[in-house]
């Protein structure tokens, strides 16, 4: 192949869009059984009335949807449109276990048999890597606890009282629902910040350059979400004035049944709902040695500098659906001339 695209969602088929247009040969890998990348896994209670804003695939509009319809099940019919009206070649579920060097070229191993590539476009996202926190004690507690990647909806925590931990957009969403049915408390290590403007294309830019600066120096990414702070909707406006998000500092241990507060205060709790994002799923990149010092992948733009063979999509500042779609395009485009110069040569 001219090139191996891994991973089937926005920023990955986005990808592969640019890189058919520019007349390279190329497959997606993807390791899920059918298309819509992270959204076939949101929790089914997730409707599109409280989805962020989502942008277009490459020439192919986002139709206004129904917004009590279920996110898991509007996006994937949209991506799966997107494949079948572009033709993108998507072979499903392959699993990739390494990327290794083979002479000038790439070897992409999988439970399918190996590809060999000139070059790599590595759009896994972030939803296989759940980061749970690590906190005193957490061993002990009696109670259940779950990832907010777990969730399935509010109805197996009725009538229990639920701790959820984190500051993000799933956290503030899952709590809400939650809310109707046990007693819930918020607890975040920093004091939520909430946006009152809506969320325009050019906020979006300027959340997606914060980050895009922190790759550049070579730093593990921050979220896009993590930079734009919460979306201040009508439902959140109403929550924080009946004080359901009622926003606590983070707890310092964790006990057999419930959690210790920084000021020596118990809180008895049956169950602890990890809302702390994730982290980058490159494990199978680790046979090239792409991380430096600072513990990220250092990039220009898509591009891993130091090979100029391999782009990273969905990563970073193209982690959210505001960057995808530029960030396939111009991996398509810098590996086209790639490998224009490379035959030239």
């Amino acid at each position: 192949m001219d090139v191996v695209v891994i991973g089937a969602g926005q920023a990955g088929l986005s990808a592969a869009y640019f890189l058919k247009r520019a007349g390279l040969e190329h497959v997606v890998l993807d390791a899920d059984e059918g298309p819509g990348g992270a959204w076939r896994h949101r929790w089914p209670t997730l409707r599109m009335a409280t989805v962020h804003g989502i942008h277009d695939l490459p020439g192919m509009p986002f139709a206004e949807p129904d917004p009590t319809a279920p996110a898991n099940e509007v996006l994937p019919a949209y991506f799966a449109d997107f494949e079948q009206r572009n033709g993108i070649d998507v072979r499903r579920p392959v699993h990739v276990h390494a990327v290794r060097n083979e002479g000038d070229l790439l070897k992409v191993e999988t439970d399918k048999g190996d590809w060999l590539t000139k070059a790599l476009v590595n759009a896994t996202g972030t939803w296989t890597r759940p980061f749970w926190p690590r906190y005193p004690g957490q061993e002990l507690f009696k109670g259940r606890q779950l990832h907010s990647s777990q969730y399935k909806g509010p109805e197996e925590f009725a009538g229990k009282r639920v701790i959820v931990v984190g500051g993000g957009t799933s956290a503030v969403q899952q709590l809400l629902e939650i809310a109707t049915v046990a007693t819930t408390t918020w607890v975040t290590r920093r004091e939520p910040v909430f946006r009152d403007e809506p969320f325009t294309p050019e906020v979006g830019r300027a959340a997606v350059a914060l980050v895009e600066e922190r790759v550049r120096n070579g730093l593990p990414p921050r979220s896009v979400v993590s930079v734009t702070g919460l979306s201040l909707t009508p439902q959140v406006r109403q929550a924080l004035e009946d004080h359901t998000l009622d926003r606590k500092p983070m707890f310092a241990r964790i006990t057999e049944n419930g959690v210790v507060r920084p000021d020596g205060t118990t809180q008895e709790a049956d169950a602890i709902l990890w809302a702390t994002g994730f982290r980058a799923a490159l494990d199978h990149l680790a046979p090239l040695g792409l991380r430096g010092p600072g513990g990220g992948i250092k990039l220009d733009g898509t591009e891993v500098v130091g090979d100029p063979r391999i782009h990273l999509v969905g990563y970073g500042p193209s982690a959210s659906t505001v960057g995808a779609t530029r960030a396939g395009r111009a991996a398509a485009k810098s590996l086209k001339d790639l490998l224009t110069r490379e035959l030239a040569a």
